[in-house]
């Protein structure tokens, strides 16, 4: 079964730094494109950074272009994301994510998030 594990959240202070890992087990992970995305209060899950399977196309949302960086280490069944210049927007559940589609459907899985506080 896939499983996914997020750690490395916790609180900081603006302009401050924090790296995301998501362990994955359970399917072949290089064969596989990683995502993370965040969720706030009061706001809809979004997409903050894309990975392609061997690390070679990344994409990001606007509001985190030029901060933060994805990355993947597919031997250790890992992607990261390293968050620079953090600011208090920044301030969400970040979820692991992979997805596949089968039978016509979408079918996305999830880690169990990480909490990102960004606050002085």
């Amino acid at each position: 079964q896939v499983q996914l594990v997020e750690s490395g959240g916790g609180l900081v202070q603006p302009g401050g730094s924090l790296r995301l890992s998501c362990t994955a087990s359970g399917f072949t992970f290089s064969m596989y494109a990683m995502s993370w995305y965040r969720e706030a209060p009061g706001k809809e899950r979004e997409l903050v950074a894309y990975i392609s399977s061997y690390g070679l196309s990344t994409r990001y949302a606007d509001s985190v272009k030029g901060r933060f960086t994805i990355s993947r280490d597919n031997g250790k069944n890992t992607v990261y994301l390293q968050m620079n210049s953090l600011k208090p927007e920044d301030t969400a559940v970040y979820y692991c994510n992979t997805s596949r589609i089968n039978l016509g459907t979408r079918w996305d899985y999830w880690g169990q998030g990480t909490q990102v506080t960004v606050s002085s």
